[in-house]
């Protein structure tokens, strides 16, 4: 049963694959929007995967984050994950991601719980 309050951390070092250069999301060595959303995504989706039934998983349906700070190659990012609510298969969370004590971002999340056969025989 998924509860509000469940909550996963989701940690990486800044790589230079998930820079801003390399991802194609702008021109500098840093951490890119997409990588950090993406973690916290990542934070999201291990928060309620032990909940679910071994047949399912939960796919993003919305992200809105904020990306305050920039981040250095080398830096480790840690991005929370946090039920905030949850209506049958449709689950909302508190996401954020901090370099250290510096907040990096902070939104919310949308996951829906889907049946992973059901899901790709749509395709």
């Amino acid at each position: 049963m998924i509860e509000i309050g469940l909550r996963h951390i989701s940690q990486m070092v800044v790589s230079e694959e998930v820079t801003a250069r390399s991802m194609g999301s702008g021109d500098m060595e840093v951490l890119a929007t997409p990588a950090m959303m993406a973690l916290m995504e990542n934070a999201a989706m291990l928060a309620v995967a032990p909940h679910i039934p071994e047949e399912c998983t939960t796919v993003g349906g919305h992200i809105a984050s904020s990306h305050l700070r920039p981040s250095k190659v080398g830096d480790r990012v840690v991005a929370t994950a946090t039920v905030t609510k949850v209506d049958g298969k449709k689950i909302e969370f508190m996401v954020e991601a901090h370099c250290g004590d510096m907040l990096l971002g902070e939104g919310t999340h949308l996951r829906f719980i889907v049946d992973r056969k059901k899901f790709l025989d749509r395709l």
